[in-house]
This record gives structure tokens, C-alpha cells and sequence, in this order.
């Protein structure tokens, strides 16, 4: 029985792949279950949405026991037409390794200059602050006042949708 489950699998992969090759770029894995993605095609249909679009959610809670919850769709169109360029200075603030140091202990709770310039690696407190700012400029942070930053809520999940992506 063992073997006939393993067949079955690897004719349905070779299945999925062929169906990519062949013109159509469709490959969507049999096991997983798309119940996002079949809200989305709803929706869109609806709102008789031709060209499909792109959907991204989450509910988060951060270790300092912060809930978040966010959800965006676009529609196709409304991205391939804008100019992509524009989205450049959101990505270059996260093109750095410290920034992103900085985001992720910031969600963790270290919110003040104080606690994020004691840790290792950061570098001096004038470089800190540069990179700070260069992620408030981008929208990745803002300050909340007497040396604290956070991630504005609205600005969470996309983070954390923007790190899932960029895995290989």
C-alpha cells in the first residue's frame, strides 16, 4: 500500500509540473488547502475583477502579546500598471541587514534607543539612528516618542508577508 501512495504522489507532482510547462504557468499543490484563494476568486468575480488579483493576510501576536490583524487584495491590473520604481525606497530600507535587525527586535519588544543600541552588532548609537531613520522615511517605523519606535500596526503583517516572500 506504501508504494501505491508514493506512485500516486509523485504522478500528481509530475502532473502539476507539466501542467507549468506547458503554456500555462498554473502550479498549484493538490494537498494544500486554498480556502484564501477561493475567497479571493469569489470576491473578484463579484466584483467582476477580469484579470484576478493578488491577495495577502495575517493575524500576528507579537511576544509582547500585541494582536494584529490585517488583510489587503489588490487587483492584478492596479499593480502591473503602477510604477514599480516607487516601491524602491520601501525595499532599499530593507535591503540592509542592521534594519532588519532592528525591525525584528522592535516587534520582539526592544523599543527604545536605550535597549536597541546596548545590543551587539548594531553599531554606535549615530549609526543606529541613521537606520532608524531611514525606516521611518520608508514607513517600516515610527516613533512614538521619548526614544521609542514601533511598526505602525498597518505595517505588520505586510513586514512579515514581505520576509515569507523572500524565502526560497
Amino acid at each position: 500500500m506504501e508504494l501505491e501512495e508514493r506512485v500516486a504522489e509523485l504522478e500528481r507532482r509530475l502532473a502539476a509540473l507539466e501542467g507549468a510547462g506547458a503554456g500555462g504557468g498554473h502550479v498549484r499543490p493538490q494537498d494544500a488547502d486554498f480556502w484564501a484563494l477561493e475567497g479571493l476568486k469569489a470576491k473578484l468575480a463579484e466584483n467582476e475583477v477580469a484579470h484576478g488579483g493578488v491577495l495577502f493576510t495575517g493575524m500576528v501576536r507579537l511576544p509582547t502579546n500585541e494582536l494584529y490583524e490585517w488583510q489587503q487584495a489588490l487587483p492584478t491590473d492596479a499593480l502591473l500598471d503602477e510604477n514599480w520604481s516607487d516601491a524602491a525606497e520601501s525595499f532599499a530600507a530593507l535591503g540592509h541587514s542592521v534594519r532588519m535587525r532592528l525591525l525584528r527586535e522592535i516587534l520582539g519588544g526592544r523599543r527604545t534607543v536605550a535597549e536597541l543600541t546596548a545590543l551587539d552588532g548594531l553599531g554606535t548609537t549615530g549609526q543606529v539612528y541613521h537606520h532608524l531613520r531611514q525606516l521611518i522615511s520608508a514607513g517600516w517605523l515610527h516613533s512614538t516618542g521619548r526614544g521609542g519606535y514601533e511598526v505602525p500596526p498597518g505595517r505588520v503583517v505586510p513586514l512579515l508577508v514581505v520576509l515569507a516572500a523572500s524565502r526560497p
